[in-house]
């Protein structure tokens, strides 16, 4: 699995947009850049991202209710807003509706960047843990721990997909995504289904497939892969 840190960036100014991302490419972030909110939700949804770049006022969908759909669809990537509304009350009002930072335009990158740093240490410091049905994920020592005490450890691989999947729920999740994510290396999608296979295998009942679904149990979706 990749250590490289990807980031969504979405800014409606091409000009803005494209000088971001090759300053964080060259930061050795991996960037994603859109110029609208519906293009940035489906991002967001289909794809794993471990920072929010957001602008607030952005076509089709404002920045502040992208933000709030992806949270309401699990997604728990911080966020920083970069925006010209920049009083204290937009300031309060981004951060109070689930920006993680907030930072006004014209702003400057160097300042820009430490903040990303920040957001990442932040997030890594609280988000390791992560709770799967039937027990808690440890990505620091690929071990899942069970309601009942048995711990289970993971190869790299198979702890990687787990913690993709569980850090997104009930989302839907496209196989060759998921290969560049997690398998980066591989070139045969089938990689995803034998490492869900894998999962099933160790982690017993509450993980197993359905014509392709991964289930927590019946009925209950974990996460679909097409």
């Amino acid at each position: 699995m990749s250590d490289t840190l990807s980031v969504l960036v979405v800014e409606d100014d091409a000009a803005l947009a494209s000088m971001l991302q090759e300053i964080l490419e060259g930061e050795g972030y991996e960037v994603v850049a859109v110029h609208d909110g519906q293009r940035a939700l489906h991002e967001g949804l289909t794809r794993r991202f471990d920072i929010l770049l957001l602008d607030r006022g952005l076509p089709a969908l404002d920045g502040l209710d992208l933000l709030g759909r992806l949270r309401a669809k699990g997604v728990t990537a911080p966020a920083l807003i970069l925006s010209a509304l920049s009083n204290p009350a937009d300031r309060v009002e981004g951060l109070d509706r689930g920006a993680e930072d907030y930072l006004g335009k014209p702003f400057d990158i160097d300042e820009l960047l430490a903040r990303l740093r920040s957001l990442v240490r932040r997030h890594a410091a609280v988000s390791d843990a992560v709770r799967v049905p039937g027990g808690l994920l440890e990505s620091a020592n690929r071990t899942v721990t069970l309601d009942g005490g048995a711990v289970v450890v993971l190869s790299e691989r198979e702890c990687g997909l787990l913690a993709y999947l569980a850090r997104s729920p009930r989302q839907t999740f496209i196989r060759q995504a998921l290969v560049d994510s997690v398998f980066a290396e591989a070139d045969d999608e089938g990689v995803v289904d034998t490492y869900v296979h894998y999962l099933r295998k160790k982690l017993g009942g509450w993980c197993f497939s359905f014509g392709g679904v991964a289930l927590p149990g019946p009925g209950v979706p974990f996460g679909k892969i097409r």
